[in-house]
């Protein structure tokens, strides 16, 4: 039987978050509030975050209230939003949002850390999950105890010890109805599979979270085969080249399996001989590009975003991002590089177009002696190509005021005066 608060404070020990502003996610179930009354217990400074998925309607809003009760009650803050009702009602949908949230809520409250309540089960049952679908040695390593800014304190402790401690400290979680529907993969794993596994060895779920942590030790070796050249990729065994190319994946949070990195090698040895490159998709929102050089995944570029009309000062949205325009009028001591996504100006008015680039487009660089095409400005900066048409304008007529990430107008720079600073800031980043 682990003891759930010694498991908990060893590993905010081994992280040195105990004296950090912490998030955690809290839906109130068994695993989030016994990890919120832990937290609380150890005087962590916490906030509870709970995402409201909006599918179950009245149970949904009844969750929210008791999850707001409970954290007033043991006087800890707490934070909710409610999705709208045009998000799809998948498990890929539902988690995008997660993560979107989860950084909204960071920001809100300058956390340097978000606690997840994933336990050994989900660690094992994503590790069936994964055999399934057909994933490799490094599929195996499932759940990390840490990831980027996520950290997930209970990942070593089973939930019938979450489900005791919860009894023995009176705590009343919320029971989501659909934990039961074995229409979704993970409650068929939890509820059905797992029991058998069970059967052939009680301790299964220790002895499949043993082998997690071994691929997660064996995984980090492969850390170092990324980055690495086309031509030095290609000359590795196969099933090394898999292993890097889902690492790559994992990394975007994009779905994978056997065939789609299967694809993607041969989609690089059919391309590895170009210069100037090719891309495909991945997801919605990336491509994988390849030249006789390089191999990366990159961001799909916003050429099918409409042009916006930029008459005012405020924030507006276009595509991924948020364009801020804001009075500014004290000249900052230092100005940010050309890479940065802000920039001051000198303007008399404000009638702009955002948009990204189309035929005949130019302007006059900052420090230079006159106009010039911005496809020549685009070569003379040494941008690649699958890039180019995801740089986001700030334009008047065919003119090019400010290339977001690359550089103002000479004309609008600031030399006495500053009248507003721009902005370009990527949602959820």
């Amino acid at each position: 039987m682990t003891n759930v608060i010694e498991s908990v404070s060893s590993f905010l020990d081994k992280y040195n978050l105990k004296n950090q502003v912490l998030c955690l996610g809290f839906s109130g179930g068994y695993d989030s509030m016994c990890l919120l009354h832990v937290l609380h217990r150890l005087g962590c400074n916490v906030v509870a975050v709970h995402l409201n998925h909006n599918w179950r309607g009245e149970e949904s809003r009844n969750e929210e209230f008791r999850c707001r009760n409970f954290c007033e009650n043991l006087g800890v803050k707490f934070y909710s939003e409610t999705l709208s009702a045009d998000v799809p009602h998948t498990e890929t949908a539902a988690r995008e949002e997660r993560y979107k949230f989860f950084k909204r809520a960071m920001q809100k409250f300058d956390a340097s850390a978000f606690i997840t309540a994933h336990n050994a089960n989900d660690n094992a049952e994503t590790v069936i999950y994964r055999l399934a679908r057909g994933t490799g040695v490094d599929g195996l390593a499932a759940i990390s105890p840490k990831r980027d800014y996520f950290y997930r304190p209970l990942i070593s402790v089973k939930r019938n010890d979450i489900e005791k401690y919860c009894a023995d400290n009176d705590l009343s979680p919320n029971v989501d109805s659909s934990n039961s529907d074995t229409k979704y993969m993970r409650n068929l794993i939890r509820h059905e599979i797992m029991p058998l596994l069970e059967k052939i060895n009680p301790d299964a779920i220790v002895a499949i979270n043993s082998l997690s942590s071994l691929a997660r030790e064996d995984a980090k070796i492969f850390e170092l085969e990324k980055n690495i050249t086309t031509e030095k990729f290609l000359a590795l065994p196969f099933s090394i080249q898999g292993r890097v190319i889902k690492a790559m994946l994992v990394e975007k949070n994009i779905d994978y399996d056997k065939e789609r990195i299967e694809y993607l090698i041969n989609f690089l040895q059919n391309n590895k001989d170009s210069r100037s490159g090719n891309k495909c998709s991945v997801s919605d929102k990336f491509m994988f590009f390849v030249n006789n050089k390089e191999f990366k995944i990159v961001d799909k570029p916003l050429k099918s975003c409409n042009e916006i009309k930029i008459d005012s000062e405020g924030c507006f949205e276009f595509g991924n991002y948020n364009f801020i325009i804001e009075p500014c009028s004290e000249i900052p001591e230092k100005f940010p590089s050309d890479s940065d996504f802000v920039a001051y100006a000198n303007i008399s008015t404000i009638d702009f177009t955002l948009r990204t680039r189309r035929d005949g487009d130019y302007l006059y660089p900052l420090g230079g002696i006159g106009k010039q095409k911005f496809k020549k400005y685009l070569n003379g900066k040494k941008v690649p190509f699958y890039e180019k048409d995801s740089i986001v304008l700030l334009c008047s007529g065919k003119e090019i005021l400010w290339a977001a990430g690359l550089g103002i107008s000479d004309k609008i720079k600031v030399t006495d005066t500053v009248t507003h600073r721009f902005k370009l800031i990527k949602k959820g980043g």
